[in-house]
């Protein structure tokens, strides 16, 4: 039979994420683990993928830290099947330059083996983030189209 992870575990560990206390955090996280934030890594140099549990412990610790600190964070809805576990959530966050609050949703899709956190992979609302990060709208160019670069789907 495949491993469960039980719901509550599930719990524990995003109560204990909740907190950034990257030494508390590291007992949920499995020796191999691969940790994944997607984003821009000019604008969030966090970004990307962290493989270890002392690399992902020093990414929450010294990394995130360098650009913003969380300082609360919001549950808004959790599911859990077999091994695997999904959570959408609000991060409040203070940018580390300069103190201004900012506020992202982030989904977390993870996979827990051995009673640990295996894999994780972080969906930032990376565009609202960096605005914020930045402190400024970022400048998107609007783009031409000709009718015949037009697909109906």
């Amino acid at each position: 039979m495949a491993y469960e992870v039980p719901r509550s575990l599930v719990e524990a560990f995003y109560a204990v994420y909740a907190t950034r206390d990257a030494d508390r955090i590291a007992h949920y996280l499995h020796d191999d683990i691969e940790w994944t934030i997607s984003g821009p890594v000019d604008y969030l140099a966090y970004c990307g993928t962290h493989r270890g549990k002392a690399v992902v412990v020093d990414l929450i610790k010294r990394q995130i830290p360098l650009v913003l600190r969380t300082y609360r964070f919001v549950p808004e809805a959790i599911v859990v099947d077999g091994d695997r576990a999904a959570m959408l959530s609000r991060q409040f966050s203070r940018r580390t330059a300069d103190g201004a609050a900012i506020s992202y949703r982030v989904a977390n899709f993870m996979r827990f083996r051995d009673g640990r956190v295996a894999e994780n992979v972080s969906l930032v609302d990376t565009f609202d983030a960096v605005e914020q990060v930045l402190g400024r709208p970022l400048a998107v160019r609007e783009r031409k189209t000709d009718e015949d670069d037009v697909v109906a789907v």
